[in-house]
């Protein structure tokens, strides 16, 4: 299994940011699939996730402000971010669980500039 994220960059507080995550199968091969973050000097935390290709979980600082979803024709999954703040700023991993074996990707890199 590989996951290849992709979407990171710098934007400025009040923009938005969609991260995408390409898996090497079908989406639905997996039983979870979701984004954590990481930002300096604390544990990495899960942002959003998709149960079975349909139940939402969401952190509640993020809530409101951003989607998970997924495209399973482009084997894709997506985080569209936004209302983005300064402590969003982390790096952003997608994670797939599969037969209870955690797979995930290279990080992707979100500033939020005040």
């Amino acid at each position: 299994v590989q996951l290849q994220a992709s979407g990171g960059g710098l934007v400025q507080a009040g923009g938005s940011l969609r991260l995408s995550c390409a898996a090497s199968q079908s989406i639905f091969s997996f039983n979870v699939m979701g984004w954590y973050r990481q930002a300096p000097g604390k544990q990495r935390e899960l942002v959003a996730s998709i149960i079975s290709g349909r139940t939402t979980n969401y952190a509640a600082s993020v809530k409101g402000r951003c989607r998970i979803s997924i495209d399973n024709a482009e084997n894709t999954v997506y985080l569209q971010m936004n209302s983005l703040k300064p402590e969003d700023t982390a790096v952003y991993y997608c994670n797939a669980v599969l037969t209870y074996v955690n797979y995930w990707g290279q990080g992707t890199l979100v500033t939020v500039s005040s």
